[in-house]
């Protein structure tokens, strides 16, 4: 026997053999012990996210408009892409304001200055927000092709872990997860801002 019809024969005997039912215990992990409260979700949060490179502003939910206006005043940000679907309530002011309706083309993005957006969970211990592009959210090319992302999160959206975060997210959407700036760094770990999204992230947190 050659050694080719040694190891066809080797692969034929072991496709013959029925493989062995294995039961996978899918009991995982979806809350911890010890829960945070609002106050410390919120303090890690802010952590993670300055530590990450971007800019963070806290106010109350009356404040966010001028919170928002007053992060693209400070990036000279001249206008902005608003998804369908962000509230009326937290427009900015003094910018001019860009409807994704009709969808705007990857040129037209590539135009705007800036995009704002809410979110759908934040997670504490990874400084991750994550949008589903549902209503404020919009398509994902928003927030990919425009320099700078303003994104909103209430505190009531803000979860310890990773398990809490998926319970309130359906898989089937298209999830877009963010901790921080888009950035890369090559082998001597130079660092690349804007590489595959906006070199600039600014997070507005609700109370």
């Amino acid at each position: 026997m050659s050694a080719r019809e040694e190891m066809l024969d080797r692969v034929r005997r072991a496709a013959a053999v029925r493989p062995v039912d294995v039961v996978v215990r899918r009991g995982y992990r979806q809350a911890d012990d010890d829960p945070w409260d609002t106050a410390k979700l919120v303090d890690v949060l802010v952590d993670r996210l300055v530590d990450y490179k971007a800019g963070v502003v806290r106010c109350d939910e009356a404040g966010v408009a001028g919170a928002i206006t007053d992060v693209l005043r400070r990036h000279a940000a001249p206008d902005a892409v608003v998804p369908v679907g962000f509230p009326d309530a937290w427009l900015p002011g003094d910018v001019g304001i860009v409807r994704d309706l009709p969808p705007l083309t990857a040129p037209q993005l590539d135009a705007v200055a800036s995009v704002v957006t809410t979110s759908a969970v934040a997670i504490a211990e990874t400084g991750t927000i994550v949008l589903d592009s549902g209503p404020g959210m919009g398509r994902r090319a928003l927030t990919l092709v425009p320099d700078l992302h303003v994104v909103v999160v209430r505190e009531t959206d803000i979860v310890r872990g990773v398990p809490e975060a998926l319970l309130r997210l359906d898989p089937r959407l298209p999830l877009t997860w963010i901790s921080g700036p888009s950035a890369t760094s090559d082998i001597e770990l130079n660092r690349v801002e804007g590489v595959h999204g906006p070199r600039r992230l600014e997070v507005v947190v609700a109370r």
